[in-house]
């Protein structure tokens, strides 16, 4: 698309009377209003504001670029304006801006009108470009002027990139690679990357640039050009993936610093004298690499994706609904004489809002870690349908596989369309495809026998009594502490957290018994046996405390990675022994984290029976930990001595 297509002679104010900022907004919002390009005014100028908020849209050199994208938009067009005398805009070099472009994007803009905005933000870096604008004295000579650099640009983007002729840069010396992104995606995004490669041009530097905006990611780096890179910068004022840059000279800044100081940017991601950057929770944990994973990592990867973020809506949720208990059993039952309206709120925030969530969420983020953003709504329609039908859990873990990999697969199939319907894949082809297959399969499909299964499950966990009981708890207690945070802890946390949202208690009760063991455990071990643990070492004691209490059992993680043949072993024992204590006595947990906090909010009648079987569990826990674990050597023993 071209941008006159959205630049019109209707769009454009040649001379503003504006002599502030606020000003200029009124008059370019009002000048799009009058092109019938809004739908609400109103709405549209309060976006506009909203996003000047974030930071100002004054990106320097006399250039101001007002965006927002919102449904207050019937259909994209990009407003101009010109002030000869000059408005202070709050710019980021606190000169006053002279040329205005105001972006009116719908929220949901098609890729190609994305693309013509992102390609204006490219050409307004060029210096001769912007002192042509200046000059124009009426609006044929500005679309004349944009028409003529537009061209320009189409036929840069049609030569070879000057990347590795296999369309990488690996192969480069000293390459650069950089990634920039902006809140809403539309400008900032593409000045920051054409900015950086103009510099990188003139220095004579290979630079590759990704581009997270509104319509996805673009030039995605791989892990061959991370690796063979001498230093990455990203400009960026939201979220960016930073795991995959562990190890790397790494330069973070805002998008609006990748506009103003490229060159200084640049010097430094060459400055290998740097400190490596250190990724927080290693290189592996969020990398979007293409490096090739086995089935069973990949699946787990994607199914954590989807677990991360559901997680608070499971965490509030049930939070939420354990407050209620305070005011009483019945406290959120209108027919009940305990019934408490604010206590009944809550209880349909927790149960009736955050709760209904937690199965689309978890499909769609399944599906996302999978296909990217063509891959979500798929996923969320795929989990509203296990609700729905009655497969809950496990119905919404297929979901989420179903709906990823269909998206993956319907992209495959249109991947050689015509340039002309690129801007209807992301907005028209894939989600009405993609949507449509996977509803259909999980209606016809997976929702029969997946619900079948999970009532089966779900009967099964009802019905279990007396030593079957205790056997589950046995079960997920010693799973929760097997690798403390890993796969088998989350594999029981989550199969917990399934059946207290179908309204059994058991199963997290075990897992948070279990779970909260290992911490009090160890600090309970350095207390017993405190002449085999170092200074440095019962420095946790009160830390391990805190965080058992709290149910974070990932405080005994550097223990059990320091000596994993005795804590390991030790913890299962333990906490596979409250899990079944737990249970054996009846103790019901109605909330899926906050450890003592929410034993002591919802398990009225077992409070005492919950904390004996943590107690019981952490002791035999610690004392065989304390027996397995070898005594100091004469030297590490002196050294505790003189310290105590």
């Amino acid at each position: 698309m071209r941008i006159t297509e959205l630049l019109t002679k209707e769009t454009i104010a040649m001379d503003l009377s504006a002599t502030s900022k606020d000003q200029v907004i009124d008059e370019l919002v009002t000048q799009l209003n009058k092109a019938g390009k809004l739908s609400d005014e109103a709405t549209f100028k309060e976006a506009i504001h909203s996003r000047e908020s974030q930071s100002t849209t004054g990106i320097g050199e006399g250039i101001a670029i007002p965006h927002a994208k919102t449904d207050a938009v019937q259909s994209a067009a990009i407003a101009f304006g010109k002030s000869i005398d000059g408005v202070d805009y709050q710019s980021l070099d606190m000169q006053p801006a002279h040329l205005f472009f105001m972006i009116a994007a719908p929220a949901g803009g098609a890729q190609t009108h994305l693309d013509a905005l992102a390609k204006l933000s490219g050409i307004l870096m060029d210096e001769d470009v912007r002192a042509e604008l200046l000059q124009a004295k009426n609006e044929e000579e500005v679309l004349n002027i944009i028409n003529k650099h537009d061209d320009e640009a189409t036929d840069e983007q049609s030569e070879e990139p000057a990347v590795a002729s296999n369309g990488t840069a690996s192969q480069e010396e000293g390459l650069v690679l950089a990634v920039t992104a902006c809140p809403t995606g539309i400008a900032h995004t593409y000045m920051a990357a054409d900015s950086l490669k103009n510099q990188a041009k003139k220095m004579g530097v290979p630079i590759k640039v990704e581009t997270n905006g509104s319509g996805g990611i673009k030039n995605h780096l791989t892990d061959e050009e991370i690796e063979k890179a001498s230093g990455i910068i990203v400009a960026a004022d939201v979220h960016v993936e930073t795991a995959r840059f562990d190890g790397k000279n790494f330069v973070q800044v805002p998008v609006a610093d990748g506009i103003k100081r490229p060159e200084e940017l640049i010097n430094m991601a060459q400055d290998t004298s740097r400190k490596p950057f250190v990724a927080k929770g290693g290189k592996q944990s969020s990398s979007t690499s293409n490096e090739k994973q086995s089935v069973s990592k990949t699946i787990y990867k994607h199914l954590m994706n989807g677990v991360s973020n559901m997680l608070p809506l499971v965490i509030s949720g049930g939070i939420l609904m354990a407050i209620v208990f305070l005011f009483g059993e019945n406290s959120f039952d209108p027919k009940s004489d305990q019934y408490n309206e604010f206590a009944a709120n809550l209880w349909a925030i927790g149960s009736e809002s955050a709760f209904q969530l937690i199965v689309p969420i978890l499909a769609g983020f399944i599906a996302r870690s999978i296909a990217d953003k063509p891959g979500f709504a798929s996923g969320l329609v795929g989990g509203m349908l296990a609700v729905a039908g009655g497969s809950g859990f496990l119905g919404g873990i297929i979901a989420g596989f179903l709906a990823g990999y269909l998206t993956e697969g319907v992209k495959y199939a249109f991947k050689n369309l015509p340039q002309m319907f690129e801007g209807l894949k992301p907005t028209l082809i894939y989600p009405i495809l993609s949507v449509s297959l996977t509803g259909l399969l999980m209606v016809y499909v997976i929702n029969p026998p997946t619900s079948w299964l999970n009532n089966l499950l779900l009967d099964g966990l009802n019905n279990l009594s007396g030593s079957n009981i205790v056997l589950l708890g046995l079960v997920l207690g010693a799973m929760m502490a097997i690798d403390m945070g890993g796969p088998f802890n989350k594999a029981a946390y989550v199969f917990a957290t399934a059946a207290l949202t179908e309204g059994n208690a058991a199963a997290i009760t075990a897992a948070m018994v279990g779970g909260m063991i290992p911490p009090i455990a160890i600090a309970t071990a350095m207390l017993i046996f405190r002449r085999k643990f170092t200074k440095a070492q019962k420095g946790s004691i009160i830390p391990n405390y805190v965080m058992g209490l709290s149910f974070i059992t990932e405080g005994a993680i550097p223990f059990a990675a320091a000596d994993p043949l005795r804590v390991i072993p030790s913890m299962m024992v333990g906490s596979g022994i409250g899990g079944a204590i737990a249970l054996g006595l009846g103790s019901s947990i109605q909330a899926p984290h906050g450890g003592i906090f929410v034993i002591f909010a919802t398990d009225f009648g077992h409070v005492l029976q919950t904390l004996l079987a943590v107690v019981i569990g952490a002791l035999v826990a610690a004392i065989m930990y304390g027996l397995l674990k070898p005594k100091l050597t004469q030297e590490q023993l002196e050294m505790v001595e003189e310290v105590e």
